[in-house]
Order: C-alpha cells, then structure tokens, then sequence
C-alpha cells in the first residue's frame, strides 16, 4: 500500500492495519498532500466545523496506542505521527544518532532542562501531564519550558505518548480533551526495544527508513522526504 492509492479508514481496526502496513501514519495533514490520517479517514470520524461533530479520531489514539503496541507522538515536525513497532526501532535510532539520552547529555547535545524532564518521565512511567508537571515543579513560580522540552524529547524519540485518558462524570461517562499519558520507549516496549534500538548504525538505520518511505511515497522528491525523515 502507499499512501496514493485510493482508500478510506472507516473503523478503528482499519486504522490499525494501516499503521502496521505503512509504519507512519501523521495524525494531521502536512506538506506532502495525502500523506496523513485526516486525509484518509472517513469524515464521520473527523471533527468537523460543522452543528454535528465527530471526534473518534481523537478518542481513538489511545486504544490505537495500546492495541497497536505502536509510538505515538511529536515525531513530524512538532506535529502528532504514528510509527509502527517494526519501524520505530530504526527511526529512534536514527533520530538518537545513535546515543542513548546519557551519553547525549554528557556529550554536551541536550540541554540541563531536557535531562530533568526526561529523568522524571523514566522514574515515573507511565505518567499523565498534570502529575508529571506538579513533581516536576512546572508551573507559576516553578520550572519553565515544559512544552519545549517534552516535544524536543519526542522528536528525538527519547519519550513517546502512551496513553489518553479521560476525565468521567459520576456515571462514568467520558468528557473533555484527552489528556496525554507520557514513558519511554524503553519502558513501553520493554526488553524488545532495548535490544534492538542500537542494533545497526544510524546511518544504516536511515538508509532503510529513506527506502521504505520511497515505497510509501511514490514520486516524492529525495529532498523532501529527508526533511520528513530530520
């Protein structure tokens, strides 16, 4: 399958088979025309601005997350992306450059607020935004520039989205925003990702992403598919 060939994702499990055959599925559209769920999905799943909205896109992502087994998170530029299990190990690869978030720090590549924040989320994964921000002192009076490093850390695929969940009323029922429940690679996929992630060189990892992205994007320029890839 690419990602121009006529399809639509009607049911959550479609949307499920799609991210394991093609491996990046961006949550929203982006500069590649039709490389994203938004563009493919059927619009009874797509909020619109329209009396009647639909939101199963979004209350979709957890269960997808966890069903699937795959990464979640800010991968595209600052954007939400799905990668699939069996390419997420090569794409943190690459996008670590082949460190692990120690050895990053101490080579003077990541700044002293990203070691906090990553060191809190790999004490405490599974954690949701809010607790996660309150042992962590961000806020009025507190540590700033939560924003900035949570989403340089999923870019670099040191942290990924795990979960949503939701607030309930008294009868259980859901209501509000999802909020984001964060961990590491390490701890979401265990022992698996651990052995694997560093298996090959970064620079084997990219050549093997760049292909794949070439099958899934036919006819998209070298140029920019290594600015997706960045």
């Amino acid at each position: 399958m690419t990602y121009f060939d006529d399809f639509e994702i009607d049911t959550m499990e479609e949307q499920i088979r799609l991210i394991e055959e093609v491996g990046f599925v961006p949550f929203f559209k982006n500069e590649i025309e039709g490389f994203s769920l938004e563009e493919h999905i059927a619009p009874g799943h797509w909020y619109t601005d329209s009396q009647e909205s639909f939101w199963d896109a979004w209350e979709w992502k957890g269960p997808v997350i966890k069903t699937a087994k795959c990464a979640y998170g800010k991968f595209l530029k600052g954007k939400a992306m799905y990668v699939s299990k069996k390419w997420f190990f090569d794409f943190s690869n690459y996008r670590r450059d082949g460190y692990d978030f120690d050895a990053r720090y101490d080579d003077g590549l990541a700044p002293a607020a990203d070691k906090v924040l990553y060191e809190l989320i790999d004490a405490n994964a599974p954690i949701l935004s809010k607790p996660l921000k309150q042992i962590g002192d961000y806020g009025k009076g507190g540590r700033k520039g939560f924003d900035g490093s949570v989403t340089r850390l999923q870019k670099q695929c040191y942290v990924i989205i795990s979960d949503f969940k939701y607030a309930t009323d008294k009868f259980g029922n859901k209501y509000g925003w999802g909020v984001a429940e964060y961990s590491t690679p390490e701890k979401f996929f265990g022992k698996a990702f651990a052995d694997k992630v560093y298996k090959r060189t970064p620079e084997e990892s990219y050549d093997r992403l760049f292909k794949h992205f070439k099958k899934i994007l036919p006819g998209i320029d070298d140029k920019t598919i290594a600015k997706i890839l960045v």
